[in-house]
């Protein structure tokens, strides 16, 4: 059976930092339904390794769930800017690290229900314990915290890491 949806029209009803649309599709068995599709432009984030084996993680708060969360570093592309460019560019500002060596793990979709985001995730070796000062944006409030390999399993287990790039 073939499970591809066809679209028959969109009809934007947000346009901003991301874009929110409403997709009206023919269904496999034929009939009408609705999609809701926010359009994002897509991010990088970076699994951070420093000299010592640990890994780099910053916390934040994030208003939509009301909680703080710890994760790895991580943003939006910003106009057409490469993945590896802006891996790069969130690891310095938020850590102020810059990776030795740089390598691409894959891509992964981050809520296919609704959203096109796409995360092309990093791995970086070698960078040095400590970075310069971190050039964070003006809204942003973050802690950087290192943490041993099987203290983040720990973490993940004890639904203190919950966030699913991390």
């Amino acid at each position: 059976m073939e499970l591809r949806e066809t679209l028959i029209g969109s009809e934007y009803f947000f346009h901003g930092m991301i874009n929110v649309r409403l997709d009206q599709v023919r269904t496999p068995n034929g009939s009408i339904a609705q999609r809701v599709v926010a359009e994002h432009p897509g991010a990088a984030a970076i699994v951070t390794v420093n000299q010592d084996g640990r890994l780099v993680l910053v916390r934040q708060y994030r208003h939509p769930i009301g909680r703080e969360l710890l994760e790895i570093p991580a943003g939006k592309l910003d106009g057409g800017e490469p993945p590896e460019q802006c891996a790069v560019r969130e690891l310095s500002e938020e850590t102020g690290l810059q990776p030795v060596e740089l390598l691409e793990l894959g891509k992964i979709v981050t809520a296919p229900g609704f959203c096109n985001e796409g995360i092309t995730l990093f791995f970086a070796r070698g960078v040095p314990q400590q970075g310069a000062k971190a050039s964070q944006d003006a809204d942003e409030f973050i802690e950087i915290e290192l943490l041993e390999v099987e203290q983040a399993f720990s973490a993940i287990t004890q639904g203190q890491i919950i966030d699913a790039k991390t």
